[in-house]
């Protein structure tokens, strides 16, 4: 009996003494459901509430795609016509806000500018998590609707020039150029522009989307959530890749020399900015799209160098690597051709995906339970803390 019991004991031992197994990054690990997007195995296409992301950006403006994130389906052309509607009589910002946005240092960058700016408005009312669903669906048209406002005053201010104030009479990306330049470029850029913001609207569970949820898991409000995704989305592990990817194509300069840089770099083995995922195997479905649209831009502005390097890089990257770009490898030449400044790039991530995180926030106040994962303990064993007269 005592053998029996000594051995059953140092079987508990050894049982509570069992590492877990770590899961780095959370890599492979499922933490909740969702019906706002999946990438379909079948066919490797990223879908929003089942509609392949390809097929939206061939066939709708962008306010139709956000419309589906929030509500599930496709608007009619009332239901169109009323968000249009309700979002353009939303997009100026008060006095005081555009005060704040003057008084940011021009050196800082536009991420960390438009984190502040939504925080900012998020002191504007008395915001809790939690709340009735309609009270966040009107904040997060607050969020789309003046999002854009924000990112292009501070531009404005940026490089000394007077705000543009938004217009009621233009599309969401037709308005964004109008705030920035003055102007509304040809139809080619726009519809380009448009195609990216659908790309970039929503994809499941990735970094920023999952901050928002953990943040909104604790019923903090939607202005807190935002901001945390936005931090998030500014490491170039995430949504600052794309200026990654045009900062090295700047680097490369000319189609003569992407081979000997990207031989450098794997050589140092170097992170190449734009390749890779954590989902796709076999490619980003959100590629072509995009690619189809740079080319429409590189023939409209008269220049293929960047397509040029950027086929240098992407053969040997999927012939010898197996290795395939992401969504940001066409994006970031895309936007330069545009006119954009690269530190711009990101914030303009965050104009679409606000489209995805409200969505996800609204998905976890539905059904919300605290997001708090375990950990595994690698520190020092409990010891005693010793008096500091007898040190």
């Amino acid at each position: 009996m005592a053998k029996a019991a000594t051995r059953k004991k140092a079987k508990a031992k050894k049982a509570k003494t069992v590492e877990p197994k770590i899961y780095k990054g959370l890599a492979g690990v499922t933490v909740d459901t969702t019906s706002v997007s999946k990438v379909m195995p079948e066919t490797n296409s990223l879908t929003y509430r089942g509609y392949a992301v390809q097929d939206l950006a061939a066939n709708c403006k962008f306010e139709e795609v956000a419309y589906l994130l929030w509500h599930g389906e496709l608007p009619t052309r009332s239901q169109l016509r009323k968000f249009e509607k309700d979002e353009r009589s939303r997009r100026n910002i008060s006095r005081a806000h555009i005060d704040v946005i003057r008084h940011f240092p021009r050196r800082a960058h536009p991420m960390d500018t438009i984190r502040t700016s939504v925080s900012y408005l998020g002191t504007t009312e008395i915001a809790w998590g939690g709340e009735p669903a309609g009270k966040d669906m009107d904040r997060a048209m607050n969020l789309l609707a003046k999002i854009p406002t924000m990112i292009a005053t501070d531009y404005r201010f940026r490089k000394g020039l007077p705000r543009k104030a938004p217009r009621t009479d233009l599309s969401m990306s037709e308005n964004f150029f109008h705030m920035c330049f003055g102007e509304v470029p040809p139809k080619e850029v726009i519809k380009a522009f448009d195609i990216s913001l659908i790309l970039y609207a929503e994809h499941s569970f990735n970094a920023s989307t999952f901050t928002t949820r953990v943040i909104t898991s604790s019923r903090s409000d939607i202005y807190s959530a935002v901001t945390g995704g936005i931090g998030s989305l500014k490491g170039p592990l995430h949504g600052g890749a794309n200026e990654a990817v045009m900062h090295n194509l700047l680097e490369i300069r000319t189609p003569a020399r992407a081979e000997k840089w990207l031989r450098d770099k794997q050589k140092n083995k170097e992170l190449v900015m734009g390749f890779g995922h954590r989902v796709y195997k076999q490619g980003d479905s959100r590629v072509p799209t995009m690619r189809a649209a740079l080319e429409d831009l590189a023939a409209w502005k008269g220049d293929t160098k960047w397509l040029e390097i950027s086929d240098i890089l992407q053969d040997i990257m999927i012939n010898e690597k197996a290795i395939h770009p992401n969504l940001d490898f066409p994006a970031g030449p895309a936007y330069y051709l545009m006119g954009f400044d690269i530190d711009m790039y990101t914030p303009i991530f965050v104009m679409s995906r606000i489209t995805g995180w409200a969505a996800h926030i609204l998905e976890q106040n539905a059904s919300n339970s605290l997001i708090r994962p375990l950990s595994a303990y690698g520190g020092r064993a409990q010891r005693k803390v010793k008096l500091i007269s007898k040190r």
